[in-house]
């Protein structure tokens, strides 16, 4: 097997998922609500839905805006529920997104019968394809590059989390750490909850269409869980987060480009590659990392 220049461009784009969602997911990590990426990347379905049904146009920005709304609106109604109903936040993600996503596969099947609106492209997503959809020529030192959307709109996320998390990293730390104290600081811990809930929004929506909400929900999480084991540092955290979402994605491509000529085997998803990628690191690290690893805790227990 050879590496071409779609291969490069696969990576790219992987890369640039897997950073912007680092960078949220590390303070879902923290704030353990790991599962409010999986509870968006499901609910936005309805939101699809609706903005076709309202504009009957399957573009980019209403499918946007429309799927980013819902996702916001996840996040808005598990709060209620978790505390209005009295349940564990964890049950609230559950009752909310199930809710949402079974409302919007009925929304989907009534709008069937005019457009084909196929919810496997939300859930697989086909990050292979995304080199041919090409927004902008540039020419670099002779060489004409083609740039797919998908790397431009990942990037412009990525690039909006980068500033909100360096401008507000303070207000952001103590709100996820201390709730109460963020308040008698004058941090508006609320405002702080749904800020980072709308670029968890923002990010699964812009993401998944390129590589389906199964990378998103492995990027939000297994990357930040990885960087925890292996930091107490909260910078430090999201730095090694972002580098561990870059590895799973040149790591997972590689594989799945070089594996399955090696093997014999057909070729296999590069999204899911790049997920067992994440999870072969966290498991490495569960092992070997230097404070939190099972070897380091084994030695400690025995002296």
């Amino acid at each position: 097997m050879e590496w071409y220049v779609f291969d490069t461009w696969i990576v790219a784009v992987g890369a640039l998922c897997a950073a912007a969602c680092a960078l949220a997911g590390s303070f879902l990590v923290l704030r353990r609500m790991s599962m409010m990426g999986d509870a968006i990347s499901h609910a936005v379905l309805p939101g699809l839905a609706v903005a076709f049904l309202l504009t009957g146009s399957r573009t980019s920005v209403a499918m946007f805006v429309g799927a980013a709304v819902t996702g916001v609106l996840t996040a808005v109604f598990t709060q209620w529920v978790s505390r209005l109903g009295n349940v564990e936040r964890g049950a609230s993600m559950g009752i909310v997104f199930t809710t949402l996503f079974a409302l919007g596969l009925l929304l989907i099947t009534r709008g069937a019968e005019k457009v084909e609106l196929d919810p496997g492209c939300v859930l697989f997503g086909a990050i292979e394809l995304t080199p041919l959809d090409v927004v902008a020529d540039w020419t670099v030192f002779g060489v004409l590059l083609e740039i797919p959307r998908a790397f431009v709109v990942l990037g412009a996320v990525f690039l909006l989390n980068l500033a909100v998390i360096v401008l507000l990293f303070k207000e952001l730390r103590i709100s996820a750490f201390d709730p109460a104290l963020a308040t008698t600081l004058g941090v508006h811990a609320g405002f702080m909850h749904y800020l980072l809930m709308t670029l968890v929004a923002v990010t699964t929506v812009a993401a998944f269409e390129a590589v389906g909400s199964i990378l998103v929900i492995a990027m939000l999480i297994v990357p930040p869980a990885t960087a925890h084991l292996l930091t107490d540092r909260l910078g430090m955290m999201v730095v090694l987060s972002v580098v561990m979402g870059v590895l799973c994605a040149a790591g997972g491509h590689a594989a799945a480009v070089y594996l399955p000529a090696l093997t014999g085997h057909e070729a296999v998803s590069t999204s899911g590659m790049m997920a067992v990628t994440a999870g072969v690191l966290f498991a490495a690290a569960a092992v070997f990392a230097p404070r939190h690893g099972i070897l380091a805790r084994s030695r400690r227990s025995l002296h």
